[in-house]
């Protein structure tokens, strides 16, 4: 494949290598959502809550429900052109017996990759699928409803990189995806650690194209803008300092400062980006998903970002300003046990994987 280019860079992260909180911490530090950045849309944030079905909390205009269990340590979703779900499952261990299962309408998981180490991405894209995992992505296509015919690597980085984790198609047709820093506060000497890297879907011109955060975990795109958003875990260790994990929009060319810039202030963040939202210290937040309309006028348009250490997934609500954004974050839905995954299908349901529990919940609007 193409030799890989970087951008101006450098590089940390500590991704999945230790604990839990590692695995959806670093990236995902254990494995890694609702979105909405599009200008918010009436929904007012103090909603009422209350017990929605499945052991979830949530606003009473929702209904939750299993949609689907036997998936120990789901990390990733995805749906394919037939609206039939995908899930990979992750244990934070790159030796571990991981695999990718595809759910039928609905039914028992099956599995149909398992020769795969720390799937922490998916994405459907013209008949095939891409994989997020361990060191790389890879692409896989000609399913005959069993099995893929082939499959080969598109992105291949070394192993001490950090972790490679969340999936997504750019607004250019390209796959985005995050390497976390191996560590967590250090500065990491490969330059495709701590970073957000663009590859073609034929494994072209990869390059770094945002330099300097310790982990990138969930990703997903502005549907009117194209912009694209990322959650990032934060650092520990700073006691009292200590930061919340952000929400933000990226652009190619950025650094986030990481390991010296954890948004103090001062010379250590001197130009360095601003979050669009700041979420729980230690929250491990993971995925990301739009959400524009589809669970009803009580939730409205807004971001659904998962926090894996809390078990809440918050609701980020976006306003444009003179400057860009503004955000209003409120909890959205509570109840997991280490939500990771964030999927809205084509439906309008939102499906999240709770990690800890190994299933899939469905929240939908309820009827009438």
């Amino acid at each position: 494949m193409p030799t890989p280019t970087v951008l101006p860079s450098k590089t940390p992260n500590d991704a999945w290598n230790s604990t839990a909180e590692r695995v959806v911490r670093g990236i995902l530090c254990l494995i890694v959502a609702v979105l909405a950045l599009v200008p918010a849309t009436g929904a007012n944030a103090r909603t009422t809550r209350t017990s929605i079905g499945a052991g979830i909390t949530g606003p009473s205009s929702l209904h939750a429900s299993v949609y689907a269990r036997g998936l120990a340590h789901v990390a990733a979703l995805a749906e394919d052109a037939d609206g039939n779900v995908w899930a990979a499952t992750a244990t934070g261990s790159t030796d571990a017996a991981d695999g990718v299962y595809v759910i039928e309408a609905g039914g028992t998981p099956r599995l149909v990759i398992d020769d795969v180490d720390a799937p922490l991405g998916l994405v459907w894209l013209d008949n095939a699928l891409y994989v997020a995992r361990h060191a790389g992505i890879e692409e896989y296509s000609g399913y005959d409803g069993t099995s893929f015919a082939e499959h080969h690597a598109v992105l291949t980085l070394p192993d001490d990189v950090g972790l490679v984790s969340g999936l997504v198609v750019g607004a250019d047709g390209r796959l985005v995806t995050g390497v976390s820093a191996p560590c967590d506060a250090c500065t990491p000497t490969s330059p495709w650690s701590a970073a957000i890297v663009s590859v073609g879907t034929d494994g072209s011109d990869p390059h770094v194209i945002v330099r300097d955060v310790r982990a990138a975990v969930g990703f997903a795109v502005l549907p009117e803008t194209g912009e694209l958003l990322a959650t990032m875990n934060q650092r520990d260790g700073l006691g009292a300092r200590t930061p919340g994990d952000w929400l933000a929009i990226v652009a190619a060319g950025q650094s986030w400062g990481f390991p010296d810039c954890y948004g103090q202030g001062g010379t250590a963040c001197a130009g360095v980006p601003a979050p669009v939202a700041t979420l729980d210290k230690h929250a491990a937040v993971s995925g990301v998903a739009v959400v524009d309309g589809q669970l009803g006028s009580q939730v409205g348009t807004g971001a659904a970002v998962v926090e894996w250490m809390t078990g809440a997934v918050q609701l980020v609500r976006l306003r444009t300003t003179a400057h860009g954004y503004s955000a209003t974050t409120t909890q959205f839905l509570s109840g997991f046990e280490h939500p990771s995954p964030v999927l809205v299908t084509s439906t309008g349901a939102l499906l999240v994987g709770d990690w800890g529990r190994g299933r899939i919940v469905k929240v939908a609007a309820s009827a009438g």
